[in-house]
């Protein structure tokens, strides 16, 4: 369907958008200079330290210290799971379909793997399903996704560790909105004229707009971009 005359941006000359353009940016360099200095804060958090959980991975149990594959910095997305579902939360599914390329971690001693309170045979079979790349971990004999923010039948979570030997450490944790800074895809839509197309935007009168998540992509579209077929 065609957008309505009204979703379009006003029609000004160069150095009107330019003028424009510069004001954005001055507000969009204070942002970054934030970022900036949230990170620094970030460096500077405590941690505490972690007892010594087993999850189980596709050769069965592994001790939380050696998901790190030897590295000294760990972080896990915790992906949300309902036993019995064929299809699991859309929003987990297509926010970790974006990590396909994540080698670079290895100049940073880090990795990056998904945790889920699902069984082991059923989350690697949903891997499969749905293209995902990561490794993933069942920690459903374990507290592990309780004690991370992310119980059974709960939200998902970002979690960050530190190994120092083979004591772990946890150092950073966030869910909901928080986990958008992991990702490129709401950095993209973002710079686009009419954004996301959500309710809950501030937008100008007549902007596309529909329900929250509705035009994200749905577990099934996820499985047919990536996946593989199942026989």
């Amino acid at each position: 369907m065609s957008p309505s005359p009204a979703a379009l941006p006003p029609i000004v000359d160069h150095h009107t958008w330019r003028t424009q353009l510069d004001q954005l940016r001055t507000r969009e360099k204070a942002a970054t200079r934030e970022l900036d200095a949230i990170a620094a804060q970030r460096r500077r958090l405590p941690m505490v330290e972690l007892p010594d959980y087993t999850l189980v991975g596709p050769d069965g149990p592994i001790r939380l210290v050696e998901v790190f594959g030897g590295r000294s910095q760990l972080i896990t997305y915790h992906h949300m799971w309902s036993d019995g579902a064929e299809w699991q939360c859309a929003g987990c599914t297509g926010f970790t379909s974006q990590f396909t390329r994540l080698e670079f971690l290895e100049n940073y001693d880090a990795r990056f793997v998904i945790v889920t309170n699902g069984p082991i045979e059923d989350a690697l079979a949903y891997r499969r399903k749905v293209g995902n790349r990561m490794q993933w971990y069942s920690s459903a004999q374990s507290p592990f996704g309780t004690d991370m923010d992310a119980p059974p039948g709960g939200g998902f979570a970002v979690n960050v560790f530190l190994r120092d030997g083979d004591t772990v450490y946890r150092t950073w944790h966030t869910n909901g909105r928080g986990t958008e800074q992991l990702s490129h895809s709401f950095g993209l839509i973002d710079v686009l004229p009419w954004g996301r197309q959500e309710q809950w935007l501030d937008s100008p009168e007549g902007w596309p707009s529909r329900p929250t998540y509705s035009g994200w992509l749905d577990s099934p579209a996820i499985a047919r971009a990536y996946g593989v077929a199942e026989g």
